[in-house]
């Protein structure tokens, strides 16, 4: 697919106490789980953090934040800097389920949109989303601009906007799985839990 994946992993992970990215499900760390699955699909996988010694064991484009410390915005812009191609699937380092499928379905939906955002129940998720590269100077604008949420960013490009009803090949407990993130101590038990049943399976 001539897109690249790009994992947002510049996150403090207060709530959780630890780094997120670097907890284990099955053996493997939670950044190695989406690395595979990404890479089987996506010609290129970065990573965007400010600690690039912790990832390099992947094997992978590490970039660094231009921004630091003005959070996923600034993740979003140092993706779409690195990226050499014009769709870009972005994802949080704490999703331990994320579909390469559904990467693949966002990514056919962004046509002549600036941005492809799912919307699952009624909550957008901008960090499992599609960004062109020429927004990558209207995120600068935002940042500069002090305007650091994602809102800010979406209200100034053209966006699609995909609910469950675009989506029916997949159930509401897999939409639910895929788009669950670990934030805290509980919600890794939560994972490692659903991890072990799918080893099961």
């Amino acid at each position: 697919m001539k897109a690249a994946a790009i994992i947002l992993a510049g996150g403090k992970s207060s709530r959780m106490g630890t780094n997120k990215a670097l907890l284990k499900l099955n053996e493997k760390t939670n950044i190695e789980r989406m690395v595979d699955t990404l890479k089987a699909l996506f010609d290129d996988i970065i990573i965007v953090t400010n600690d690039s010694e912790q990832y390099e064991f992947l094997g992978v484009k590490i970039v660094a934040d231009h921004y630091p410390g003005m959070g996923p915005l600034a993740g979003v812009h140092a993706g779409l800097q690195a990226s050499a191609f014009d769709v870009n699937f972005f994802v949080a380092c704490d999703m331990p389920f994320i579909s390469g499928e559904l990467a693949e379905t966002l990514v056919s939906h962004i046509d002549d949109y600036d941005a492809v955002i799912p919307v699952i129940n009624g909550k957008q998720q901008p960090l499992y989303s599609i960004f062109h590269k020429r927004v990558t100077g209207v995120v600068a604008d935002c940042i500069e601009a002090g305007q650091l949420r994602m809102k800010h960013l979406l209200d100034q490009v053209q966006v699609f906007y995909v609910t469950e009803k675009e989506l029916p090949m997949y159930s509401a407990t897999e939409i639910d799985r895929i788009f669950f993130n670990m934030n805290h101590p509980n919600e890794y038990e939560d994972a490692k839990k659903w991890a072990e049943i799918d080893k099961g399976e």
